[in-house]
């Protein structure tokens, strides 16, 4: 059964994203699938986060995080982000980066990008479920298609943690 929810979980479509971070002069950046948009007015973004993930602090005490949305091309940046650790390496060395307003980084080659004040907060099971109020944004090419979660394939090693059932 658990292959079976493996597969089933990835025919939800989600888009592929590097979520920018800022706190204390540290920047860091991390892949996520898991957001949504969750209201007009004012503009949300709904983000599911490990709390375990190095760049958490960092997302919670910056008070602010920016989505930078990838092209279908650049499945080795979201496997650079995604699979590195911020606790070991500066994932943005190397990497053409500007601060947004809330001073997390938007990546320069990123198809879009969302900038994103800190809403809210709530416990989501193994994750927190952040709201980030958007306050800047731009599409930098609109002809290129995004990323999506099923092109990675199990780039985040999901496949291990679905439980054998419902």
């Amino acid at each position: 059964m658990g292959d079976n929810l493996t597969e089933l979980f990835r025919r939800l479509t989600a888009g592929v994203y590097v979520v920018g971070v800022a706190h204390g002069g540290r920047h860091d950046g991390f892949t996520a699938a898991w957001l949504v948009q969750a209201a007009f007015d004012p503009l949300l973004l709904a983000l599911s986060v490990n709390p375990e993930n190095a760049s958490y602090p960092l997302l919670r005490e910056g008070g602010g995080f920016t989505v930078n949305v990838l092209r279908q091309d650049q499945l080795g940046l979201a496997r650079h982000f995604g699979t590195l650790s911020g606790r070991t390496v500066d994932k943005l060395a190397g990497i053409s980066w500007r601060p947004g307003g809330t001073g997390a980084p938007i990546l320069a080659d990123a198809l879009a990008y969302f900038d994103c004040r800190l809403a809210g907060s709530m416990p989501a099971g193994d994750h927190v479920l952040v709201l980030g109020q958007v306050i800047d944004g731009a599409l930098a090419d609109r002809a290129a298609p995004p990323l999506t979660y099923r092109e990675t394939g199990d780039l985040d090693g999901s496949s291990e943690l679905y439980p054998a059932g419902f």
